[in-house]
């Protein structure tokens, strides 16, 4: 059974959404321990690790940043941007900062620029963010990491490099199709997930991964050291609701999830995501449309997009504040907006529409 109304789509098989707590926190629980607590936020539960998030968070990519930083002589891919240029980590610590403000409490950063960059611009507030770790050129995606040593070696490097006695997620990348890992290679990477925890570098684990599938039978056998994933989740994914889904083993498990591309790599939008573009005003709608849907889905602790400017930090707030459910004339709207997108996505990133279901 398939239902795109995915908060009904729990209500009938008598599901409850994971604890939240809702702006102005009408439920009273404990906000103390929530950081960068706001009353005009929305926190939901991480699974089993009881930390309360966002209901929307800050990914680690800065796709699109050329857009409000001057370009490079003879440009550069958002990857060439990192720590030690002014004004891209004045970007970065803005951003941030109006994360912090806006009650936005944890980041997603998963290469190694992403990593040094996010911990510069939280230093002196490190308690004000989580902070998920991948490093990903020294993890499973490439065969010389693959092993427990060279997965221990590597996050300790990493974490020296980036200025950090330890990360509230470390969440290993692995291949887009994790299948392709032999399971020699998975028990490896169980180990080292394992010890980081136990060594209080980590304080909890989990993997990033595009094989749906896969993702669920991993889950099944490692649940205590899987407990948070990290998949793509758009504005076009609906829910199976029998115990066949990927939604249902979260549930079971209780699973920390966050959702990768909810704006299709950007596709969703018809402007460039530059200051005063022709579009600004409709893409910034069609925005927090996608987010709106996507938080219908109680077993999502949060989307992670990417943002660019704290003017985009600011309409992800204003997504989560608005209400929830989509009328009939925002559903039609939203679904021409992702037909544009599935037509328009570039060749790289056409596996998104592999994540219609979960």
């Amino acid at each position: 059974m398939v239902d795109s109304a995915l908060a009904a789509a729990g209500a009938a098989l008598g599901l409850t959404a994971a604890k939240t707590v809702y702006a102005g926190n009408p439920t009273n629980e404990d906000t103390s321990k929530i950081p960068s607590y706001n009353t005009e936020m929305e926190y939901r539960r991480c699974g089993k690790t009881n930390m309360m998030m966002s209901a929307v968070c800050l990914g680690g990519h800065w796709k699109r940043v050329d857009k409000v930083l001057p370009n490079k002589a003879g440009g550069q891919g958002w990857l060439g941007w990192g720590s030690g240029d002014p004004e891209f980590d004045k970007n970065r610590y803005d951003v941030v900062s109006r994360c912090i403000d806006r009650g936005i409490n944890y980041i997603d950063a998963c290469w190694s620029n992403e990593v040094i960059a996010y911990s510069k611009a939280l230093r002196g507030r490190r308690d004000r963010m989580y902070l998920a770790y991948s490093w990903g050129h020294t993890e499973v995606r490439y065969p010389e990491w693959r092993t427990f040593e060279k997965l221990k070696q590597g996050f300790q490097q990493g974490l020296k490099e980036a200025g950090q006695e330890y990360v509230d997620l470390w969440r290993i990348t692995c291949l887009e199709e994790s299948s392709q890992h032999d399971e020699a290679t998975i028990e490896e990477l169980i180990k080292a997930l394992d010890w980081a925890k136990k060594s209080g570098l980590a304080r909890f684990t989990g993997i990033s991964s595009h094989d749906r599938p896969h993702i669920k039978q991993l889950i099944e056998k490692y649940p205590q050291q899987l407990e948070v994933i990290c998949t793509p989740y758009t504005a076009n994914t609906k829910v199976v609701t029998d115990d066949s889904g990927l939604w249902a083993t979260m549930k079971k498990h209780d699973v920390g999830w966050f959702g990768i591309k909810p704006f299709a790599s950007n596709s969703l939008f018809k402007g460039d995501s530059s200051p005063g573009n022709p579009h600004e005003e409709e893409d910034n709608r069609l925005a927090r449309l996608a987010i709106r849907y996507i938080l219908c889905n109680p077993a999502i602790t949060a989307p992670i997009p990417g943002l660019i400017t704290v003017e985009q930090v600011d309409n992800m707030a204003l997504a989560v504040a608005e209400r929830r459910e989509l009328d009939g004339q925002e559903r039609a709207d939203l679904k021409r907006a992702m037909d544009r997108a599935w037509a328009n996505l570039p060749s790289q990133y056409q596996w998104l529409k592999d994540w219609e279901y979960v």
